[in-house]
């Protein structure tokens, strides 16, 4: 499956960004659905996660509250509505997929920027 973020960009602190990543190539709704992210200097970090039906959600301590992971099957595509942005939010954030069956993140988008000021 290939993956393709966007939505990133620059937004003040206390402020929202939505971010997409649509689906192609396999059957969408067969994956479950995560983000990740990354900042400069840092390792990448799980933030959210959801099921192939949508049913179940995850989140990371320092996200819950303040992000939504959702998805549209129909559209293929799943979102990650960030609101109470702050700067410690800017990273590169990243799309990623697997089966349900599978352990590890097999398929990943090429991430999108997101920046935070204060």
């Amino acid at each position: 499956v290939q993956l393709q973020a966007c939505g990133g960009g620059l937004v003040q602190a206390g402020g929202s960004l939505r971010l997409a990543c649509a689906a192609s190539g396999r059957s969408f709704s067969n994956f479950n659905m995560a983000w990740f992210r990354q900042a400069p200097g840092k390792e990448r970090e799980f933030v959210a996660a959801i099921s192939w039906r949508g049913g179940s959600t995850y989140y990371a301590d320092s996200v819950k509250g303040r992000f939504t992971i959702s998805r549209d099957n129909a559209k293929n595509t799943v979102y990650l509505q960030m609101n109470s942005l702050k700067p410690e939010d800017t990273a590169v954030y990243y799309c990623a997929a697997k089966e349900p069956s599978d352990v590890d993140w097999a398929y990943w988008g090429q991430g999108t920027q997101v920046t935070v000021s204060s």
